[in-house]
């Protein structure tokens, strides 16, 4: 039964649709933004855009769901402004902030990460074409990858001691001013960053993560706390989170707690467009499944 007086909700259309392109644009401008102050060797600005680049990348995700936005164009396009922001400009940073010394050396352990994150995002693309792109990461996701690079950097460009400071608070800080030191660490952060990208080893999501059993007033009481360390040395603490993360699916998987993912059906021929089938089923990109904490 109609009523009289009852109005019709508008279809909002198109416009679902632009609200998370715009904000996956502004990941790519950041990402852009994030090479151009490289090139000027304004490095603490270069890794603060990458950090802002991932949250709009975070909010891409977010908006889409929250509108049902989500559309194969976006999973592409995603995907291509993730490649910029946490492949490109990374690979920028490390080789203008150290690596550029090592010569062909250098701008090799650079495009190696660069294209390990290519390869990351294409698997993903394709595993989520075929249904296999839900739980846990396989791999590490590129932002996260990018946000160890971007953190230690700002970490040796902002990182400041107070005369009340504690005394290892004072050891890193004549530790990073070391140029070999900080060379040492592009090396094999860009190599071992690369690899785990790339690696069959599942990192955890915080969709599979269970906190059924733990109490909300502790969890408040670790957030606190976290946050308390962050605001005391924000640059230290935040790489801290991201080099620890990065770490963690290696070591859950050597102590036996996870098991390698095997993905060789991505190369597998399909039965049609592979892209169109995953436009149809309307996956999410990798970013909006963890809330774009990661792609």
């Amino acid at each position: 039964m109609k009523f009289k007086g009852a109005r019709r909700k508008k279809p909002l259309g198109g416009a679902v649709y632009i609200l998370p392109n715009l904000f996956t644009t502004g990941n790519l401008f950041f990402g852009f933004f994030a090479i151009i102050k490289c090139l000027q060797e304004d490095f603490m600005w270069a890794s603060g855009a990458i950090l802002l680049a991932a949250v709009f990348d975070m909010l891409d995700g977010r908006v889409a769901r929250l509108t049902g936005g989500t559309s194969e164009f976006g999973v592409q396009y995603d995907s291509l402004c993730d490649l910029v922001s946490f492949g490109v400009a990374p690979a920028f940073i490390m080789y203008m902030a150290g690596l550029d010394g090592l010569g062909r050396l250098g701008w090799i352990i650079c495009f190696m990460f660069m294209a390990c994150g290519a390869l990351r995002l294409a698997r993903f693309n394709v595993q989520s074409s075929i249904g296999q792109a839900s739980g846990d990461f396989v791999g590490l996701p590129i932002p996260m990858a990018a946000g160890v690079i971007a953190c230690f950097v700002a970490v040796w460009s902002g990182f400041e001691v107070g005369p009340n400071d504690f005394t290892i608070v004072k050891w890193v800080h004549s530790l990073l001013n070391a140029n070999d030191f900080r060379i040492a660490f592009f090396c094999v952060a860009g190599v071992g960053l690369a690899l785990a990208m790339v690696t069959n080893i599942p990192y955890r999501s915080h969709k599979t993560l269970n906190i059924k059993g733990i109490k909300p007033f502790r969890i408040l009481v670790l957030g606190v706390a976290l946050t308390g360390l962050v605001a005391y040395q924000p640059e230290l603490f935040g790489f801290l989170l991201f080099a620890g993360y990065a770490v963690s699916g290696p070591l859950e998987w050597m102590f036996g707690w996870t098991k390698a993912v095997d993905d060789d059906d991505i190369f597998e021929p399909g039965s049609g467009n592979v892209l169109e089938t995953a436009g149809e089923r309307g996956y999410p990109s990798e970013a909006d499944k963890n809330d774009n904490s990661g792609s």
